[in-house]
């Protein structure tokens, strides 16, 4: 397991977090029409057009979403790999061919992480990233991230709330198939539970924000986000300060998705 200090909470309290490993958890799933590519694949491409979410419901057992959670204690703003074999069988719900290999990489961004934001007496919450796409007949599919939300109950040991979805942008998944595309999809998602639930749940002083927490998850995910980039408006004055190069760089894509 590996431990980011950045954003940490003020505490040093370990805690354990497991799950009924014999309960059974509904799980819901949605994928919205695709309705904007920005050349028209949705339209040509009959697999991306006729695509929809293999099963609306489905019960999973318990020891499914288990691989979310540390195998040993862990303070808040700790970090730790999630096991594939389960989130696969998750992602089968939503599509039956998934994959975590990613079939096209550049660099860092394959993996599946998780970070303990917050808890209390009762509740624990953890955020999570995975990067992950589908091999629809003839190409591919590829969401800029899974992004989601675990909650357990760490006195029933059972699952709150859990969400995994693809993030809205004005372009959240790229293609492949006879060319590149992208486009936008309003809704690919899993879901146990509803999220008033999650609003009555408070963490005092034990959590840090759901921005510090994908923070993390993204830096671990990027080394570029470690860099220290300097906009355009000033670097001409820092580099005479300094007196050192300048280093630019064009790009057309994001840094921080999968997105293109």
């Amino acid at each position: 397991m590996e431990t980011l200090n950045i954003y940490k909470a003020p505490t040093t309290n370990k805690i354990t977090i497991n799950l009924d490993g014999d309960a059974e958890v509904l799980v819901k799933g949605f994928i919205a029409p695709i309705e904007k590519t920005l050349s028209n694949f949705h339209v040509k491409w009959d697999a991306l057009a006729n695509l929809c979410v293999a099963e609306p419901e489905k019960h999973h057992p318990a020891s499914v979403f288990q691989v979310f959670l540390p195998n040993e204690p862990v303070v808040v703003g700790d970090l730790w790999e999630i096991e594939e074999a389960s989130v696969l069988e998750l992602l089968r719900q939503l599509h039956p061919n998934p994959n975590l290999a990613m079939h096209i990489n550049s660099g860092d961004s394959r993996g599946l992480w998780a970070c303990l934001r917050a808890y209390n007496d009762r509740f624990a919450d953890i955020t999570f990233r995975i990067h992950a796409e589908f091999k629809l007949e003839g190409g591919w599919f590829t969401p800029s991230q899974f992004t989601g939300t675990l909650i357990i109950d760490r006195v029933e040991r059972s699952v709150v709330f859990f969400e995994m979805y693809v993030p809205e942008g004005t372009v959240n998944f790229d293609l492949n198939w006879k060319g590149t595309d992208a486009g936008f999809c309003s809704q690919m998602e899993l879901r146990v539970g509803t999220k008033d639930i999650i609003e009555n749940v408070e963490f005092t002083g034990v959590s840090i924000t759901h921005k510090e927490a994908k923070h993390l998850l993204m830096l671990r995910f990027y080394g570029s986000k470690r860099v220290n980039w300097v906009p355009p408006d000033q670097v001409l004055e820092m580099a005479q300060a300094q007196q050192k190069p300048i280093h630019a760089i064009s790009i057309d894509g994001p840094l921080a998705d999968e997105s293109c």
